[in-house]
């Protein structure tokens, strides 16, 4: 089963390479992973898709809580909550295809946001879900090149308080 864990660390030199050394150590697997500063510059949200069974996700959760860096390890999974890819596409296109794949692009609320006389480049964004049927509508096509950011996702609802060593974080 697929979960999605977000990881709340302080922002210092270090503190990615020992979550991602923890995860091949381990032999866990990541689907993606994306990171960025939160609201407090002095933190850092790491948020990480990866596949497991109940038994290893909660063996994952409690080596992440060791790391010196974690301030908060949170798995969202079963939890609402919202999640956001983004996917840039290059697509090949001919004369006859590029209203087809404009009206695909509409469909998906996608942007053109870079076009010449061989390919367009499109935006996709939105649930992960959502950007595998964009690319699964689009590969017919011919995808020439693509990049996606790995998901990023936020606790939905009440607003619960946390206090670890300096930090006030709320989620």
């Amino acid at each position: 089963m697929t979960h999605t864990i977000t990881v709340l660390v302080e922002n210092k030199f270090g503190a990615f390479d020992r979550v991602a050394t923890m995860f091949s150590g381990k032999g866990f697997n990541i689907k993606s992973i994306s990171i960025g500063e939160t609201e407090i510059s002095e933190v850092s949200r790491m948020t990480i898709v990866t596949e497991g069974d109940t038994q290893i996700i909660d063996q994952v959760v409690k080596q992440l809580n060791r790391l010196i860096d974690t301030i908060k390890v949170i798995d969202l999974t079963g939890t609402y909550h919202i999640e956001r890819e983004l996917a840039l596409i290059t697509v090949a296109y001919q004369k006859g295809s590029m209203e087809e794949i404009k009206n695909i692009c509409d469909i998906f609320r996608g942007k053109i946001v870079d076009i010449n006389n061989k390919s367009m480049m499109i935006e996709v964004t939105g649930p992960p879900v959502k950007v595998d049927a964009a690319v699964n509508v689009l590969a017919p096509f011919g995808i020439k090149e693509m990049a996606r950011s790995g998901t990023v996702a936020l606790k939905r609802g009440e607003q619960v308080k946390v206090a670890k060593k300096e930090y006030v974080i709320t989620n």
